[in-house]
């Protein structure tokens, strides 16, 4: 028997909640009950209070990036111009998702683990109908200021629409849509909420659902907007999945600052341990999503991912430019306090072990 239990310390899929592992072991719900629809209020709504948001969010069967897709698709049409600062794989994926659906891109590359500087926006030559911002880019570990980000952008650019990535934020560092600037944004299952993969979230405030142009068939948010009010879904929704979130926002709203600390604090006790153990931090400023160090000189990622597995632990290594480059260590999904102490310990360990 080993000593060490299984960690999935990855920055999604993450340790489950307990209230989605409860969820998920009940028998098959039909989508089209009572049970289902009050279901899939519930979430709905916790997602709307989690965001701060007074507009709607869609429940999409699909990943994060489906709710990326859906939100370029329906928010801009072809040829439209819109603005995407890239310092990561998943800023680079919203130039990629917007070029493909056929909108002019403007990109401003920044250094892979560097955050948006806001002044950035005095330069950019318009007209601009958007921009597509990352808040916690988990393959650098970086956060930006989207806040800031948005609200300079819309100081120069009243009409456009932001629309930001929050996929690693949402539940691990505080969020707003209106009263940050920001129109609308996505996130997934398998992050914050603490649930298996397989939903994407698309969060509108009022002023995108006005701006709505609507495009594409089975991500028309259009036509989710029109069902989702009752309690349903366009198409055959992740029921089981819808259900598992419902119970998870339930248990973590009414503490959500005590959470969020939490998620803060675990993150700096593991940079704490990785720093003190020799290792260099990737970003500039740090998102409490995911913990990114620099392998040391001369150890690759492969000896890193297995003396992590021989304690038992499955981590994550970089990603584009970063890839074999870096080592990333989250504890995003369901932990305590003492989970951070001993994942400190750990980091330590490995460390040693090179």
């Amino acid at each position: 028997m080993s000593v060490y239990r299984p960690r999935l310390l990855t920055p999604g899929p993450v340790e489950l909640h307990p209230k989605a592992v409860e969820a998920l072991a009940r028998p098959q719900l039909h989508h089209r009950t009572d049970e289902a629809r009050r279901l899939f209020k519930a979430a709905r709504e916790g997602l709307k209070q989690a965001w701060n948001t007074q507009g709607e969010v869609l429940v999409l069967t699909g990943s994060g990036t489906a709710a990326m897709e859906a939100l370029v698709l329906n928010l801009f049409a072809p040829g439209e111009r819109v603005w995407v600062p890239v310092h990561g794989k998943f800023s680079e994926r919203w130039a990629e998702i917007a070029e493909a659906l056929g909108l002019e891109v403007l990109r401003s590359g920044l250094e892979y683990g560097k955050s948006v500087p806001p002044e950035l926006v005095e330069g950019l030559q318009g007209p601009f109908h958007g921009a597509l911002l990352t808040h916690s880019e988990s393959s650098t570990g970086a956060l930006n200021d989207v806040k800031a980000l948005a609200q300079a952008f819309k100081a120069r650019f009243p009409d456009a629409l932001v629309v930001a990535d929050m996929v690693t934020s949402l539940l691990v560092s505080p969020v707003a849509l209106e009263p940050w600037g920001i129109d609308a944004a996505a996130s997934g299952s398998q992050k914050g909420t603490m649930c298996p993969p397989g939903l994407g979230y698309a969060a509108l405030s009022p002023r995108a659902l006005g701006r709505l142009k609507p495009r594409g068939y089975y991500l028309d948010l259009a036509k989710e907007l029109k069902v989702q009010g009752e309690g349903e879904s366009a198409w055959t929704p992740a029921i089981n999945l819808v259900a598992a979130v419902a119970g998870v926002l339930g248990a973590v709203l009414p503490e959500l600052e005590d959470h969020l600390c939490l998620k803060a604090k675990q993150n700096a006790l593991l940079y704490e341990a990785g720093e003190g153990a020799g290792f260099k931090p990737v970003p500039e400023v740090k998102s409490p999503a995911t913990t990114a160090f620099y392998l040391p000189e001369g150890v690759k990622y492969a000896q890193v991912k297995e003396a992590f597995a021989l304690r038992g632990a499955t981590i994550i290594g970089g990603q584009g430019v970063l890839k074999g480059k870096i080592f990333r260590v989250s504890l995003m999904g369901y932990s305590d306090l003492y989970d951070a102490y001993a994942v400190a310990e750990l980091i330590r360990e490995v460390a040693a072990s090179l």
